[in-house]
């Protein structure tokens, strides 16, 4: 089934952005490259993404999928709209979609060797 995991927040500082979350709410980030840092606690995980390229205007809410690219079609068979197709990052795969009412979302499958 598939369910809400991960939001990401679109940062311009990502260690100004990283260190506010950890002496706010005391929460351990992993980084993943120089513009990436993700909790890890297996609950609903923060994402704070400093690339621009791949910015959104808003937070960004993951719902994790079984299958990526039956979820792909579903979305867009439902009236989606597909913003970035589907690439990879460490730990899986991912696509970012918006729906009818124009919100942006993503929908992920997790790398089963991650």
């Amino acid at each position: 089934m598939a369910r809400l995991n991960y939001v990401e927040l679109p940062v311009r500082d990502l260690p100004a952005a990283r260190d506010f979350y950890a002496a706010a709410f005391e929460w351990e980030f992993t980084d993943f490259g120089p513009d990436y840092a993700a909790t890890m606690t297996g609950d609903t995980d923060l994402g704070l993404n400093g690339d621009a390229s791949q910015s959104t205007a808003q937070l960004l809410p993951v719902i994790e999928v079984d299958d990526l690219e039956a979820a792909e079609s579903r979305v867009v068979a439902a009236g989606g709209t597909v913003t970035l197709p589907i690439f990879a990052f460490p730990g899986g795969r991912r696509f970012h979609f918006r729906d009818p009412s124009g919100h942006e979302l993503a929908a992920m499958q997790t790398d089963p060797a991650a």
